[in-house]
């Protein structure tokens, strides 16, 4: 119980416990209080409302960092307070970015040299990141277009249904159209030989995924790498390739060096990755590097004086925090290559663990694949009585969030349900999920089916003459094929509140 005392303009003394009158009337909602009160009481109440959020450390939804190491929390505590806008005042921040831009380039084999300074920039996230990647390829397809005396007024992008929202965004925002390669069952990336098919002289980028968020897989950036080339050759097109590493930039290196999807294909460019995903930051950093200067068109960046040089900048941002840039720098000098590698070999054998217990039930089909971001996706084999989402709802119980979600067209009849694994993810919490889970569905499959319960719902009201009871027959026949895809959906829409995305 917290006991403190404040004396306020009126010279009333405020007690903040659980006996005070803050305890006993409604928080403001609307409209901001007249009076102040104590520091103390406004941190217990605030720190009692938040008791009702879920754990983040079991919130296995998310690929987003949910642990660093305390001497990190230090460094991040004492530069809350910096802008990182303000270069010529915080020259050493603006200088670890520009080391980690410098790591990431060369860990994606961008063709520079070691002591050259490559292009690339910190952003709030992978969002940002690909906003200016897509800026970019933007521009120089209108300066090439313009070149040639062609319109440059119907852009598109090629990329697969699997594409996290950002892009959505991107393309709503920047008056690009968005043309998706529909996924099908048993099939949940972009198909690289569909996406060069759609290709057109208006395509500014194809934008591979590596580590899709929904089954964590990676696309074959170099099949897709070679056949746009050939299309390229062909056409005199000179289509790129960008690739949204988000999730798995900072997997492939470690755990798949031998992999090629990053800068050693030509047709690659610019290539984006969450330095608070798979990079181990807390959330609100990421990164965008390019290949070389020729592929960010000068009139996109502003130019800054610094210290009286020239400071340029590319952001869609202006004032944001320093911490995260400083905490990124932090992970990479104390973990190193062989640091990283360890973590992520620890994440995929952790990934093992939970899929081989789920397999043991029987009862599951895995849908992720083991080549990919150390996560678990995974449907139930018959979900004629009960869903993917009962599962999902019933494991909140034990304080699990595992998201259960539908795939993008044309795969929507499968539902599934993921598990990322990261680093605080230990081999005990594996087992103890794969426990859980069996525990739940035992729980779930001794309970009506719900589905059963609606379709018997849709004959029930059918009147007693025998022309309607041949209607009822062909509806009760309609709801047994139906009914689980609108129970699903129904599902789906209660999740959708709870959990905002797949990412």
């Amino acid at each position: 119980m917290v006991i403190a005392t404040t004396i306020t303009d009126s010279r009333e003394e405020l007690h903040s416990t659980f006996a005070s009158r803050y305890a006993r009337t409604s928080l403001p909602k609307f409209v901001m209080p007249e009076q102040p009160i104590s520091k103390d009481a406004a941190y217990q109440i605030i720190n009692d409302e938040l008791m009702l959020d879920g754990n983040p450390r079991l919130n296995l939804a998310s690929f987003v960092t949910t642990w660093m190491e305390p001497e990190c929390d230090k460094l991040i505590m004492s530069s809350l307070n910096k802008n990182y806008v303000d270069m010529d005042v915080y020259p050493v921040t603006t200088e670890l970015q520009n080391r980690c831009v410098n790591m990431i380039a060369h860990l994606f084999h961008a063709p520079v040299r070691v002591d050259e300074t490559a292009i690339g920039v910190g952003t709030v996230g992978s969002s940002e990141a690909i906003m200016l990647a897509g800026l970019a390829f933007k521009r120089k397809w209108q300066a090439r277009r313009k070149s040639e005396g062609k319109p440059c007024d119907k852009p598109n992008i090629v990329t697969g249904a699997n594409v996290q929202v950002c892009w959505e965004k991107f393309a709503r925002y920047f008056e690009v159209e968005l043309k998706e390669v529909k996924l099908r069952k048993g099939y949940y990336i972009m198909d690289p030989v569909k996406a060069v098919e759609m290709v057109d002289e208006n395509t500014i980028c194809i934008a591979a995924i590596l580590g899709s968020t929904l089954t964590g897989e990676f696309e074959d950036v170099k099949l897709l790498n070679e056949l746009l080339m050939e299309k390229n050759k062909e056409t005199g097109w000179e289509t790129p390739i960008h690739v949204d590493a988000a999730s798995g930039g900072f997997i492939a290196p470690f755990v798949y060096p031998d992999l090629e999807w990053d800068f050693r294909l030509p047709l690659v460019k610019s290539i984006n990755v969450s330095g608070h995903k798979y990079g181990l930051v807390y959330a609100g950093v990421g990164w965008v590097v390019w290949r070389s200067k020729d592929d960010l068109p000068e009139d996109l960046v502003f130019h800054i004086n610094y210290l009286g040089s020239d400071q340029p900048t590319f952001t869609l941002n202006f004032s944001k925090g320093s911490s995260q840039i400083i905490a990124q720098y932090y992970q990479f000098i104390r973990l190193g290559f062989e640091g990283y590698k360890n973590i992520m070999e620890m994440c995929m054998a952790n990934a093992r663990v939970l899929k081989e217990g789920l397999e043991k039930m029987g009862r599951f089909e895995i849908i992720s694949k083991d080549v990919g971001v150390p996560l678990v996706a995974f449907s139930l084999k018959n979900s004629s009585k009960h869903t993917v989402f009962e599962i999902s709802e019933s494991l909140r119980r034990f304080g699990w969030i595992v998201p259960a979600y539908t795939m993008p067209p044309d795969a929507e009849e499968v539902a599934v349900l993921r598990a990322v694994i990261r680093e605080d993810f230990s081999h005990s919490l594996a087992e103890r999920l794969a426990s859980d889970i069996e525990k739940v569905l035992k729980q779930v499959e001794s309970l009506p089916s719900r589905i059963s319960a609606r379709a018997a719902r849709l004959t029930s009201s059918v009147s007693d003459p025998p022309e309607e009871k041949i209607v009822a027959m062909g509806n009760f026949e309609k709801s047994v094929k139906e009914s689980h895809g609108e129970v699903t959906k129904e599902f789906r829409n209660v999740e959708s509140k709870k959990v905002s995305g797949v990412c």
